[in-house]
């Protein structure tokens, strides 16, 4: 399961809403935060898939990815 996550990392992406929702609920100042965060998926400490998502943990935050479509739903500092 954690593969198929890595194995598509070039399809993951999210909306102009995703981008200003994972930046102010993770605080980051970066420009390209799909990048940021396909950087984080990478280096996750864990990647489990639930229902029609992935929720790739890492750092104290976790990421919320749509399975089917690889969008970066939303990020949450834990």
């Amino acid at each position: 399961m954690k593969n198929d996550l890595l194995q598509n990392i070039d399809k993951v992406h999210t909306t102009e809403l995703g981008i200003l929702r994972i930046k102010k609920n993770l605080g980051l100042s970066t420009n390209d935060v799909v990048d940021w965060c396909k950087q984080k998926i990478k280096q996750a400490d864990n990647i489990q898939k639930k229902g029609k998502n992935w929720y790739v943990s890492f750092e104290n935050c976790v990421l919320t990815v749509n399975a089917s479509s690889y969008t970066i739903i939303t990020g949450h500092k834990i």
